[in-house]
């Protein structure tokens, strides 16, 4: 999928685009990014966090780079919580908005280290000019433009979100630059999503697409090409969060619609931890591979789902179809690759897979997530909730059908055993899907391994970063 700058708004300084072709191949392998840097930079872990609840948050209001609110009581919770969740990540350098909001979140979670908090202009939250100070109060007709097409909103002559994407160009290129290879970034809503969607090479019509909640942290592993040093990009998990992934709305708007991708687990612990995080839940259907892992991972949720209804003398279980779907095996073509997926990191893998494997996977999961929409619109309208259960490499594949991609795209996403991700339908299956979060893994008892490790000594590290894919960017605007 080719990405075309928004109009006003042309490309200029230190990172540009190419198209490469494999060397052994001779085919096209994916949009790369150049950034051109007096000497190559090394492997670096960005982990980017949202602020904390901000009284605006809270009140509703539009805040966009106004400078009035501050954390509340439950903000400056989930600052903490994060800080307990990234306190023995080896962190280099933190860049922190100006904002108060952002920069006392930056205080807390940064703690004690010894750095100083980087304050950088550029991670102000998107410019919404004399419509964040008046809002829905003055601006009706202007709201609901922003509501439903916020790329081509205009106020004040300006378009904020296409500004907001040149901005990112600016911080990306200050970040992949500075002398520290593990970054933590404190920032805003619109801000994150900027910062990942530009990284991986998506324009300014996917904002709001990749969900950033209050506090929720998103990883984004850059790694050097061996040719030039420029990076390739794999986003290792998205909007992370200190709550439960599951709860609240989506980009501010309610959903009744969704698709929750289960990775099955490495064991049946990791199967009931799964089952026990979605039990708030109603869920309608699990669809799952016939694949043993996956049956064992579908059916520790359906216990716990017919389960959870029937704690009361009088009640009636609630019954959850179980469906098997074949789409969602890919075990088989994986096994035409002479890699152990399991041996190294998954982006890594698929890059490095035979082509005709790639495409096999692509084409099998357009059958797949075609039919996952079509249960999705079986549902009441009341809601509905679908549960997908299969091997990682299928999942993200129907995280690209999701995003409208291609297969190139793949090595683009990172998923873990036992993992989560989390799509939303506010506009029914028919409409665009939001993604609430990627690769969540905090119900497993870990937050993964820890986000950050230290680079110096730590050999395993530097091989599980070089191992990344040689898939990145398609324009970064």
């Amino acid at each position: 999928m080719r990405q075309t700058k928004p109009p006003n708004l042309p490309l200029h300084g230190p990172i540009v685009f190419k198209r490469e072709r494999d060397r052994e191949t001779g085919r096209e392998r994916g949009v790369s990014t150049n950034l051109r840097a007096s000497v190559p930079f090394p492997a670096i872990r960005v982990v980017l966090v949202r602020h904390g609840q901000s009284t605006w948050n809270e009140e509703g209001r539009v805040q966009g780079s106004s400078d009035f609110s501050v954390l509340t009581t439950k903000g400056e919770s989930q600052a903490e919580t994060s800080r307990q969740m990234l306190i023995d990540d080896a962190f280099e350098a933190c860049f922190s908005s100006p904002l108060i909001r952002s920069n006392r979140t930056a205080e807390i979670i940064w703690g004690a280290r010894e750095e100083q908090i980087i304050t950088e202009s550029d991670l102000r939250e998107i410019d919404l000019y004399s419509f964040q100070h008046e809002g829905k109060s003055k601006f009706g007709a202007a709201f609901r433009k922003w509501q439903i097409d916020a790329p081509n909103f205009i106020i004040d002559s300006h378009y904020p979100v296409r500004e907001l994407w040149a901005c990112a160009r600016r911080c990306w290129t200050k970040t992949l630059t500075h002398e520290s290879r593990s970054v933590l970034v404190i920032a805003h809503n619109a801000v994150n999503q900027d910062l990942v969607a530009t990284a991986i090479g998506l324009g300014t019509e996917y904002f709001r697409i990749l969900l950033q909640s209050n506090c929720g942290v998103s990883v984004l592993d850059c790694t050097p090409r061996l040719e030039d040093g420029s990076p390739y990009i794999c986003l290792n998990r998205l909007n992370q969060t200190p709550n439960s992934p599951v709860a609240g709305s989506s980009a501010g708007r309610k959903t009744s619609k969704r698709i929750i991708l289960v990775c099955h687990g490495s064991s049946q612990g990791d199967s009931e931890k799964t089952a026990e995080l979605l039990l708030d839940l109603k869920v309608n259907t699990i669809v799952g591979s016939p694949k043993m892992a996956s049956i064992e991972t579908a059916n520790a949720i359906s216990r716990i789902q017919e389960a959870t209804d029937c704690l009361g003398a009088d009640c009636v279980p609630r019954y959850v179809e179980m469906k098997q779907m074949q789409n969602l095996d890919v075990e088989n073509i994986l096994q035409q690759s002479k890699k152990d997926a399991t041996e190294v990191s998954l982006s890594s893998w698929l890059s490095g897979c035979a082509d005709g494997v790639v495409t096999a996977i692509w084409d099998q999961s357009g059958q797949a997530w075609k039919s996952l929409l079509e249960e999705l619109s079986n549902g009441s309208e009341e809601g509905n909730i679908i549960i997908a259960v299969g091997h990682p490499v299928a999942h993200i594949a129907l995280m690209g059908r999701c995003l409208n991609l291609t297969k190139e795209w793949m090595g683009l996403f990172h998923l873990d055993a036992g993992s989560i991700s989390v799509i939303d339908f506010p506009d029914g299956p028919a409409g665009r899907g939001v993604i609430r979060c990627i690769n969540y893994t905090a119900h497993l008892g870990r937050w993964s391994i820890p986000i950050t490790r230290s680079v110096l000594d730590d050999k395993e590290f530097q091989l599980y970063l070089y191992m990344y894919p040689k898939i990145d960017c398609d324009q970064l605007v």
